[in-house]
């Protein structure tokens, strides 16, 4: 019997550690990384924050804009974009590396990028004509969904 109180408290505890860890608040534009800030200012001078957030993990801190004409942006803990979410509009033309923007042009010429996303291995871009493309860090294609 003390074996399960035991095993109760531990899972009871744990449970509680990682709900605080889970933890979402909003902040000001001010108060994302330098790096964010900068990037706002350069590719979306013309949008009005609806919210910014700061989201924090056990060992990972990440941030989130979303302007009110649907657009969203994701940043690390650094202020590095690693998600731009343009829904209903083309993300701006700075944000996709030439590379890309190259073979979209060829391949995909009446289509425009939706959303980008990177992370450590390679960057997934989402067009228009709801066709999925995956690029290695060297910008050779690597996959294609459709």
């Amino acid at each position: 019997m003390k074996k399960v109180l035991f095993l109760f408290v531990c899972l009871f505890t744990l449970q509680s550690a990682v709900v605080r860890a889970d933890n979402d608040r909003p902040i000001t534009v001010n108060q994302l990384p330098a790096a964010a800030q900068q990037f706002i200012k350069q590719y979306f001078p013309q949008s009005k924050v609806a919210l910014a957030k700061m989201e924090t993990d056990f060992l990972y801190k990440s941030y989130e804009v979303i302007f009110t004409d649907g657009c969203k942006v994701e940043f690390d803990k650094k202020g590095d974009w690693t998600d731009v979410d343009c829904k209903f509009s083309a993300v701006p033309k700075g944000i996709v590396p030439a590379a890309i923007q190259a073979h979209i042009q060829n391949f995909y010429p009446n289509t425009t990028v939706l959303q980008i996303e990177r992370d450590r291995n390679d960057y997934e871009v989402k067009l228009s004509n709801r066709i999925e493309l995956t690029f290695d860090l060297k910008f050779n294609l690597i996959d294609i969904d459709d």
